[in-house]
């Protein structure tokens, strides 16, 4: 059963308490503290080589840490047999950065690739899945057939996150899911993200930089610096941060978010199913 916080009353699916990662003499994350809250999209920032996808990896269990407690959805995930892990890692998605698709395989079979390692079923029921996921995301049937190579970028992205949704998870990793995409097409990533999160009922955990994403989709935004959570809060918190490295973060010149735009801004444009692919 998840954690309620005791302020919020929230219940929390992502616990990350006193998180210490290091390289070497290197120290990365350094007794790093974090919650999500169910149904919410977190957005995750900090500079380069900050550590952001280095406590995906930790979360996940791709990167060893050398101290603190990680509780996913009411579990410790260090000291769950390896039956409640495993039933852990199926209700958990995760979209890589640059997608990481296996450029061998068709869009369909990467798709496939949670369903045969989790999952026992026919070949057929597995093409009937991974087609409903192809046209979740907003791709083409089309598309199934296709192999990596003959993807454009945000086709390749929407194929990273079919198979993120691939077991029907409750939690979602997004590790900079706009980045190498046009502004329309990280546009038109992010009201998807949106609408999963809506009709699925997911909480989402996105490492990002982009500063429109974290403006138009992110319900709260916590900040990583020097190994620590620096702050959590949402946008409007963020602009009205004096820390000197969050206001150039977020105020900054090329800190479009800081303006003041009106929320929709960014939903005026083009729904066409050109621009949902590209």
């Amino acid at each position: 059963m998840a954690q309620k916080n005791k302020r919020t009353h929230k219940n929390i699916v992502l616990s990350v308490r006193d998180i210490n990662v290091s390289f070497g003499s290197h120290h990365v994350l350094k007794g790093l503290n974090l919650d999500v809250f169910e149904g919410e999209i977190l957005g995750f920032v900090g500079g380069s080589g900050s550590g952001k996808s280095v406590l995906m990896r930790t979360i996940l269990d791709l990167a060893q840490k050398q101290s603190g407690n990680i509780q996913i959805l009411g579990e410790d995930y260090d000291t769950v047999s390896v039956e409640n892990r495993i039933s852990l890692d199926r209700r958990m998605g995760v979209l890589f950065q640059h997608g990481a698709l296996f450029s061998s395989l068709t869009v369909k079979e990467n798709i496939q690739v949670p369903m045969r390692e989790y999952l026992n079923l026919s070949l057929q029921l597995m093409d009937e899945l991974a087609q409903v996921k192809i046209e979740m995301v907003g791709l083409p049937a089309l598309a199934a057939d296709k192999y990596p190579s003959e993807l454009s970028g945000g086709m390749i992205k929407r194929v990273a996150l079919a198979r993120a949704l691939a077991l029907d998870p409750e939690l979602v990793f997004l590790d900079e899911p706009t980045s190498g995409l046009d502004p329309i097409g990280a546009a038109e990533f992010d009201d998807l993200i949106a609408s999963l999160r809506d009709t699925l009922g997911l909480t989402v955990m996105m490492v990002t930089h982009d500063l429109d994403s974290l403006h138009a989709v992110c319900d709260r935004i916590a900040v990583l610096r020097d190994g620590v959570v620096l702050t959590t809060g949402t946008m409007r918190d963020m602009l009205k941060e004096t820390d000197p490295w969050i206001v150039s973060y977020f105020q900054g010149k090329r800190a479009r978010a800081a303006l003041d735009q009106k929320p929709d801004m960014r939903k005026t444009r083009s729904h066409s199913q050109h621009a949902a692919v590209e």
